[in-house]
């Protein structure tokens, strides 16, 4: 028999479901000090606890995954507390950046920026997800021509979990994929931050590089369990140039700035700056004011990420599940992707100079 490798051990042990993620037990780093000398293979699981259930069924699911592939080598499987500096503190941690897109009122675009910057993100390369936290009037679903689809339920290790939806090669996951089209969402703060908390926890997202939220107007309960569930990388915030949805993002923005919450604010998006016929290409009409953007961005101390004009075929890709940056307008993909190009500077910058955020503790 040709020795077994380690990365054939490796492999095997990839069938594996972490409980908390529902990834595999490799890619969360859950494997350590892996040994093979002859038959015998030797290895630690990190556990939270020693005396956690889910120790004795993570050990019997490594020896039944490597014994079904190579039957005659012994295993044998050692469980450690993992210490309290090195436990996840997120419940996604295999997802590397959390954006939020954020706004203080309704109407500004704010799902539409979400979408689309998703998708430019995903033309530069990244792995994307969508979570759609606008639990009163969830829009991605329509935006993605998702509205029919219901996500999946996996059992892993006695516990339902989510599988996210997948459009455009991108996972999402939103309420209303699982309310009926027209049914009302009627729920108090706590339920609601329930659910957002269970599109986390109970969520099988893949491993990611960006995992955008796209948040319900002002600064509700919605925002306070976001940030006290999982560290927000970063907030995108997104206005249109009037001055009464400056006013309103001023105020959303202050939110992520206050010294307990200190999520740093990545720059700003200005939707519906301008319009520009199709007939008249070279005008311009400023129908809803000027300037707003860079003033939010002064604000703030950061970029204005770029300006997106008023283009039907905006309109026309959110009501018909094309994203308007899959579509032949050649202004909006430019607009998008120059937007995302933003993100990643931004996203480096932040990441080089700022400790990373941490989860908000609740007050007793």
């Amino acid at each position: 028999m040709t020795p077994v490798t380690k990365q054939e051990i490796i492999e095997a042990l990839r069938t594996v479901k972490d409980p908390q993620t529902g990834q595999d037990i490799i890619s969360v780093r859950m494997v350590e000090n892996l040994e093979i000398k002859g038959k015998d293979v030797n290895f630690t699981i990190l556990v939270p606890s020693v005396q956690s259930p889910v120790k004795t069924e993570l050990t019997f699911s490594c020896i039944a995954a490597i014994n079904e592939l190579y039957p005659d080598l012994e295993v044998h499987v050692h469980a450690r507390a993992s210490a309290a500096q090195s436990r996840p503190t997120s419940p996604i941690p295999h997802v590397k950046n959390i954006i939020a897109v954020a706004s203080g009122k309704g109407g500004v675009g704010k799902s539409t920026v979400a979408v689309n910057l998703a998708l430019s993100l995903k033309k530069l390369g990244a792995k994307v997800g969508i979570l759609d936290a606008d639990l009163y009037g969830p829009s991605i679903p329509t935006m993605l021509g998702a509205q029919n689809e219901r996500p999946k339920i996996q059992d892993i290790h006695g516990k339902p979990k989510m599988s996210p939806i997948e459009k455009f090669g991108i996972p999402m996951i939103s309420i209303g994929n699982i309310i009926e089209a027209d049914q009302a969402v009627v729920l108090r703060g706590p339920r609601l931050g329930g659910i957002l908390k269970q599109f986390f926890q109970e969520c099988i997202w893949p491993e990611l590089d960006f995992l955008i939220l796209d948040l319900p107007p002002g600064t509700g309960d919605v925002h306070l369990s976001l940030v006290q569930t999982v560290p927000v990388t970063g907030v995108v915030m997104v206005t249109t140039p009037q001055e009464v949805a400056y006013v309103d993002a001023i105020k959303g923005m202050n939110m992520f700035r206050l010294e307990n919450v200190n999520v740093p604010i990545l720059g700003v998006v200005e939707n519906m700056s301008w319009f520009t016929p199709a007939e008249l290409p070279d005008n311009k009409y400023f129908i809803f004011g000027e300037g707003a953007g860079k003033r939010l961005a002064k604000e703030a101390n950061t970029v204005l990420l770029g300006q997106v004009p008023i283009v039907q075929g905006i309109r026309e890709g959110g009501d018909n599940g094309q994203p308007a940056t899959l579509g032949e307008e050649g202004v909006v993909r430019k607009a998008f992707l120059k937007i995302a190009e933003g993100v990643l500077r931004q996203i480096a910058l932040r990441n080089e100079h700022l400790a990373p955020t941490k989860v908000v503790k609740t007050q007793s």
